[in-house]
């Protein structure tokens, strides 16, 4: 797929689901334990896609005020029946459960959501048949996350009353793979006569596949494909692995496509976690065969300014807070020309931080922001989730002179810091991401994160250089991706401006 870029949606955007409706393209992905949560993209012709709207937009929605790092909003499925649009979700740690939001437009507001009873497990898809009765096809798989433990019962399947919110059917057990673990992911399309269920299997990691099967009836019994699984990347040496969780949606030239969640590699680790990526698909003897996944980042680099004094404060879809909305941790006061957050929670490192971010979309990147300390503590920080955090702090200098800067590379049961002082009482902190080019190939290593403190003079100090692969999803949070953004940790912080760089083709 040389003409469509790769990731098709870059950083923290895994699980993704597309639907076309009117010759425009709307797609969801997972945001876990963030609000808001359910980040909608739409795009016209598959290559320049706009953060439009989030589905969730009020914690109330998905019940994620005490969800753990990790659990919350996993892996939607985006439907247009009837001329309402409806996302289905599981939320985990959650009362909300199996999760049914409709709206009219895409972009929102969405319905306060409607919990189907007898649903149990995780990634719903929902489909129509051909007499408009809905039913759900789900994964099975139940956790106790406080126990840690867990049982998984395959794929099932439930007609479903939308308007009463229950299942109207002990729900069936229907084709779950071809043994491979975790099978999950389900979708239903009825193609030419028959029924196809696709679904991922062998563990959203390096053996994450995608598999088929078909009916002649949305019920059953499916058949497998004989050369299941129809895509993986396991035991490859591709650049993009972990493929699966896949969905499939007719491309702009009238031929289908497959947007699934995918992994690249900065060297050894994968700062990113799971991204949007998207590949073609050909019909052999009725089953469909997608192509393996390239790699060809976005070519133009991406420039975002948020100046706060300008009234440019948090209106943007893609700021994020966990289980608060960003509304609820920060405020613009435009008189002041700032953006303030008051330490109520706790750092960056809290269960629940005072800190408004944005994902990390590119393997090379500088995020940057002007801060003022003399009302507080605080600065610009990297979060993956509350035990791994990289973190440049400020606070006024003893004395009242200057300002005191700190970078903190935080793991768990181990802490690092590095300190400096500098004029004046405003700073600015710089977080910057690259790949260094040591020519070793087999390099155990991941990216760089460079911790910088900016004087008002323009003079700069770095103050740390770390090996990205602690903050990468090999050894830090398998299933979000890196946050970056503003945080307080005591008193009210005032930030004057937030920046984000990324290079194009990283």
């Amino acid at each position: 797929m040389s003409e469509l870029p790769n990731p098709l949606i870059p950083g923290f955007n895994p699980d993704p689901s597309c639907v076309l409706v009117d010759d425009i393209y709307y797609l969801v992905t997972s945001s876990f334990e963030y609000l808001p949560a359910l980040p909608v993209y739409r795009s016209t012709d598959f290559v320049a896609w706009e953060h439009i709207g989030n589905v969730a937009t009020r914690e109330e929605q998905v019940g994620l005020a005490r969800t753990v790092s990790g659990a919350g909003v996993w892996a939607p499925t985006i439907r247009y029946h009837d001329g309402v649009f409806h996302v289905i979700v599981s939320v985990m740690d959650s009362p909300r459960g199996c999760v049914v939001f409709t709206a009219d437009g895409p972009a929102g507001p969405w319905s306060d959501g409607l919990t189907i009873d007898g649903i149990v497990g995780i990634d719903p898809d929902l489909a129509w048949d051909e007499r408009g009765v809905a039913y759900v096809t789900y994964s099975a798989l139940e956790l106790d996350l406080v126990e840690g433990t867990g049982s998984h019962g395959g794929i099932r399947q439930a007609r479903v009353d939308l308007e009463a919110g229950k299942a109207l059917e002990e729900p069936r057990s229907l084709w779950s793979g071809t043994g491979l673990t975790a099978p999950e992911a389900p979708h239903l399309y009825l193609r030419n006569g028959y029924w196809y269920l696709l679904i991922a299997e062998g563990g959203t990691e390096s053996g994450h596949s995608v598999s088929v099967a078909r009916s002649s009836t949305i019920e059953g019994p499916f058949e497998g494909a004989p050369g299941n699984p129809v895509l993986s990347a396991s035991g490859t040496g591709r650049p993009v692995q972990c493929t699966g969780h896949a969905d499939l949606v007719r491309g702009p030239h009238g031929a289908d496509l497959l947007v699934l969640l995918g992994t690249r590699r900065a060297l050894a680790a994968t700062p990113l976690g799971r991204e949007t990526y998207v590949t073609g698909v050909e019909w052999i003897d009725g089953w469909p065969q997608p192509a393996p996944v390239d790699l060809d980042p976005h070519p133009e680099p991406l420039h975002e300014h948020f100046a706060f004094a300008e009234g440019t404060g948090l209106a943007d879809p893609g700021w994020l807070s966990v289980g608060r909305m960003p509304t609820e941790v920060a405020s613009v006061e435009e008189r002041l020309g700032h953006l303030t957050i008051r330490a109520a929670s706790g750092g960056i490192d809290a269960f629940r931080p005072d800190f408004v971010g944005r994902r990390q979309r590119h393997l090379k990147s500088v995020f940057e922001t002007g801060i003022d300390p003399s009302d507080g503590r605080g600065g610009l920080g990297l979060r993956f989730d509350e035990d791994f955090t990289v973190a440049l702090i400020a606070e006024r200098a003893p004395g009242g002179r200057g300002t005191r800067v700190t970078a903190r590379a935080c793991l768990p049961a181990l802490t690092q810091t590095w300190s400096a002082e500098v004029a004046g009482d405003r700073v600015g902190l710089r977080l910057v991401t690259d790949v260094p080019l040591n020519g070793k190939a087999l390099s155990k290593s991941g990216d760089l994160i460079r911790l910088i403190v900016v004087e008002e003079c323009g003079a700069e100090t770095q103050l740390a250089a770390l090996d990205g692969r602690f903050w990468s999803a090999e050894t830090a949070a398998p299933f979000t991706g890196r946050v970056t953004g503003m945080f307080a940790e005591e008193g009210a912080v005032h930030f004057t401006e937030f920046r984000y760089h990324g290079e194009g083709r990283s």
